[in-house]
């Protein structure tokens, strides 16, 4: 039921969902007095929200905008200001023509305007996605880091390079103690690791080193899928990625092929509890294994290792 639910997502990521047929279940978490966390279909959103106003981070797919929207004005029916994407993917900024259209400042790293502004080609989605529309772009942009000073806190957006892919963020609440971690933490299940897009399984590794120098035993952390998280599922998820990459690495040094390396399940001590929800233990080896190798790009593994268990 899960795979289901994150293939209906996936397809309307790439487009293939094309009305806005079935009622969405949000669920919001409240974390701080300012800052929460709504989950529904597609990434999960971060909202700010106080005397200065209202942002969020992140936007969903585009079939589901508007019930976004009516679940935010139960939060506050101030206006959106602002809109963080923390990366390009349609799962993340599929209100941004909506909201941009009505007079949100969209902000992202400089790499996710070029990708959002050029046709971007994914091997491992298997499909071409054309230029957003000119209202769905974000019009300020950063190459390291910057922050909004806004409800009681200054939220900083640190980039991470060539994570999840190459234009990742991730937002830090410090008042509040809040992360959203965006694509470079997947709570519960195998990450999608872009390669297509720049991303690699060392940047994800950085990544969680930037998440866990950030928080504490009491930190909220917003992962871009699965649950609401704490420091020691971060924890947790770091290790693994370091041990799965290390696993891989082992073989490679053996001087095995990607075909080989699948077959010596190297992350099979995970493989039941998190490679069955949407990442296959095939495809989760596959991001490693090329990450290490230098290869910028995904290549499928052979369709009985992609459905092997």
């Amino acid at each position: 039921m899960k795979r289901l639910l994150l293939i209906t997502t996936l397809l309307a990521t790439i487009g293939s969902v094309s009305a806005q047929d079935n009622k969405v279940e949000f669920t919001r978490f409240q974390l701080s007095d300012s800052v929460y966390m709504l989950k529904g279909a597609g990434g999960n959103v971060g909202i700010s929200t106080g005397v200065d106003g209202l942002y969020i981070i992140d936007d969903q797919i585009k079939p589901v905008t508007s019930q976004l929207l009516d679940a935010i004005k139960e939060i506050s029916d101030a206006p959106i200001r602002f809109v963080i994407n923390t990366h390009y993917h349609g799962d993340h900024t599929g209100g941004n023509e909506t909201i941009g259209g009505e007079g949100a400042v969209i902000i992202s790293h400089d790499n996710i305007r070029n990708r959002m502004n050029t046709e971007q080609v994914n091997i491992f989605l298997g499909n071409t996605t054309p230029p957003y529309p000119a209202q769905a772009l974000p019009v300020l942009t950063f190459n390291d880091q910057m922050s909004l000073h806004l409800n009681g806190e200054s939220a900083t957006a640190y980039y991470v390079a060539n994570g999840h892919t190459d234009g990742d963020s991730i937002i830090h609440f410090p008042v509040s103690n809040v992360i959203h971690m965006g694509d470079m933490h997947f709570n519960g299940l195998y990450p999608f690791v872009d390669l297509d897009a720049g991303g690699s399984i060392q940047g994800m590794i950085a990544a969680a080193d930037l998440g866990l120098s950030l928080a504490n035993e009491s930190t909220h952390i917003i992962p871009g899928h699965g649950p609401l998280a704490t420091m020691e599922d971060l924890k947790s998820y770091r290790a693994y990625l370091a041990k799965a990459t290390a696993n891989v690495q082992k073989l490679i040094d053996q001087g095995m092929d990607l075909q080989q390396a699948i077959a010596a399940e190297p992350t099979k001590e995970w493989d039941e509890s998190l490679g069955k929800t949407w990442i296959t233990p095939a495809q989760f080896v596959t991001f490693i294994y090329n990450s290490l190798k230098g290869i910028h790009h995904y290549t499928p593994p052979p369709v009985d290792a992609a459905t092997a268990k």
